[in-house]
């Protein structure tokens, strides 16, 4: 994987999807990776991940990657990123701070950014710190944490009995009710509700994305990561268009919250992906890379 390093020298890792793939560089850093991007069609797609956790579960986004060149950072501390001397620098605004790096190490004026479930907030903050230097910005089931929105018990549970008829859903339903109320309940056990389906290939990502870096997860969030009032004011003048992509099922974040959420942005248009949940490429890629596809161009 080609690498560059942060602003605190931390030395952080990306995979190009799509276009021309990075020239060979035996050097710890690949500053050659930025110009072998292919430039020659739509520039490419930084897309932030969740989690925060590896970014390949993101794959190629459902094929995406065939109609733009995608730019996927593993977050400090995860994949092929290394471990921070300053754990602090976890916290999601700090975590903005190495999206630019990134950007100036590929050499982009101006860039369409993507960013799915935790990595939305990174994004949203993105937009708001450095609203001149987006052409786009893409949130795709966003978590809402950015803006001040939190998102209540009654709105998780009506969303999750949508799912009633589900084989699995009595299991699924209990653990979920036990965690929000507190009593314990198993987070594995609601798995099923956060895909539009739950098969084998829903098995495998889920599996795939899950976190393993705890101490990254706990801090993401950790006191002064989040500046709503700030953010929300700084978003009332971004200009540039938004696109909000969501999962009719997407428990982690539900459509109606996603809908306050692009409230926040002057020029948003929010879509709703039937039958889908937290990861609607993977649930309908077609659906999605053809929604994504006719927005970003």
């Amino acid at each position: 994987m080609p690498t560059f390093h942060a602003a605190d020298g931390t030395r952080l890792a990306y995979r190009v999807t799509g276009g021309r793939p990075p020239a060979a560089d035996p050097a710890a850093d690949h500053p050659v990776a930025a110009t072998s991007i292919d430039r020659s069609a739509a520039g490419p797609i930084v897309c932030v991940p969740g989690g925060p956790a590896d970014c390949r579960y993101l794959g190629d986004l459902g094929g995406l990657s065939a109609h733009r060149p995608l730019i996927v950072p593993d977050l400090r501390g995860t994949g092929g990123s290394a471990v921070p001397e300053d754990r602090s620098s976890y916290r999601c605004d700090r975590l903005v701070d190495d999206v630019e790096a990134l950007r100036v190490h590929l050499g982009l004026p101006r860039m369409t950014l993507l960013g799915h479930s935790a990595g939305a907030n990174i994004a949203t903050q993105y937009a708001a710190r450095y609203p001149d230097r987006l052409d786009r910005l893409v949130l795709v089931g966003p978590g809402t944490r950015a803006v001040g929105l939190t998102i209540d018990a009654r709105t998780r549970r009506a969303l999750a009995l949508l799912r009633r008829d589900e084989p699995w859903f009595p299991t699924a339903f209990a653990a979920l009710e036990a965690i929000m109320e507190g009593a314990g309940g198993d987070p594995e056990a609601i798995a099923p509700f956060f895909h539009g389906r739950w098969d084998d290939q829903a098995r495998r990502h889920h599996e795939a994305g899950r976190p393993d870096n705890e101490e990254a997860v706990a801090l993401f969030g950790a006191e002064g990561a989040f500046t709503p009032e700030a953010t929300r004011a700084a978003l009332a003048g971004f200009e540039a268009p938004v696109l909000l992509l969501v999962g009719e099922f997407d428990l982690n974040s539900p459509p109606a919250s996603v809908a306050e959420l692009a409230e926040f942005f002057p020029d948003a248009a929010l879509v709703v992906q039937p039958g889908a949940g937290h990861h609607p490429w993977i649930d309908d890629a077609d659906r999605f890379v053809a929604t994504l596809a006719a927005f970003t161009g």
